[in-house]
């Protein structure tokens, strides 16, 4: 057994991949509370490495012009804001090693992301409503900021009304905020569609026309990313911007 600031004692793996999965997982279910600056440096050298690890993809990396389309682990992204499809507390993924794209995004920030969404949401007082918008910091992720909305949750086969006008809700806020924020890129996953099951070509129209409609009357913002990982998704945007 090996003693893990921040953790105790913890039967550490020699193998580094399953080492970098036991953290990962432990990093999930911390509950947001303040850790030592001895756990903070070993994790941040540790998600340092892994982020250069991983490469940076910067703006100048992504062809296209004022929307773009990129297939990728977001985490990568080096633009000023991306988006966090979020779940109403808004403190990241307690499911250890969870596929989802805020485990993925809480994991590779670093522990200090849950805490400032902790600080938040007990000023707020009450759980985020779908459609809202909220920015922290990135920390060791290569982008500058990330926006956390919650999107609707589809609970029969199709979308209502109202889950629509919620998801339509979630890319203006987001866009909002990065405007009034000052920033000039934002990148935006396909909120709502994984595990909160909206069909993904009904949710990419949906973010696409919102996003071309804001695009006509801004100062700061210049550039929007939309940003897939599966190839269906990627097949779906691709023929939305032809």
């Amino acid at each position: 057994m090996d003693e893990i600031p921040g953790f105790g004692a913890v039967r550490v793996p020699d193998d580094i991949k399953e080492g970098r999965k036991l953290f990962r997982a432990l990093c999930n279910v911390r509950p947001p509370m303040e850790a030592s600056e001895e756990f903070l440096k070993i994790q941040d050298e540790e998600l340092s490495f892994q982020r250069e690890e991983k490469g940076v993809v910067s703006l100048e990396d992504i062809p296209g012009g004022r929307i773009r389309l990129w297939q990728g682990d977001i985490t990568r992204l080096g633009v000023d804001a991306i988006v966090n499809a979020a779940n109403s507390a808004l403190r990241g993924c307690f499911h250890p090693l969870h596929g989802c794209i805020d485990n993925a995004i809480h994991s590779s920030a670093g522990i200090q992301l849950r805490l400032e969404c902790d600080r938040i949401m007990k000023a707020q007082g009450m759980e985020e409503p779908a459609g809202k918008a909220k920015i922290t910091d990135a920390y060791n992720l290569p982008c500058r900021k990330i926006i956390h909305t919650v999107g609707p949750i589809v609970w029969g086969t199709e979308p209502s009304d109202e889950d629509e006008r919620q998801l339509a809700q979630c890319y203006r806020s987001c866009l909002s905020l990065a405007e009034g924020k000052g920033l000039h890129s934002i990148a935006f996953c396909c909120i709502s569609t994984g595990e909160f099951h909206f069909p993904n070509e009904r949710a990419a129209e949906i973010a696409v026309g919102e996003v071309r409609n804001f695009m006509g009357s801004v100062k700061n913002l210049e550039c929007v990313i939309f940003n897939v990982f599966k190839d269906a998704d990627y097949q779906i945007y691709s023929r939305i911007l032809a």
